[in-house]
């Protein structure tokens, strides 16, 4: 079975965003707005995605 993942993109800028999700931006690896990482899909993750999911374009790999 393999391990599933998320392809998160940036599509909001966190400059007017609270502080905390600021951190939270940085914290997943998105430092430059458009950008993409790919996370494994985990509750950490899912977490991750909650707090900030209005800034965020989440996919299932």
């Amino acid at each position: 079975m393999a391990d599933k993942k998320l392809r998160i993109t940036l599509v909001k800028s966190p400059i007017s965003a609270v502080p905390k999700h600021r951190r939270t931006v940085e914290a997943m690896g998105l430092t430059k707005l458009h950008k993409t990482v790919e996370l494994p899909d985990n509750a950490a993750t899912r977490g991750q995605i909650q707090q900030i999911g209005y800034m965020l374009k989440v996919e299932e790999i």
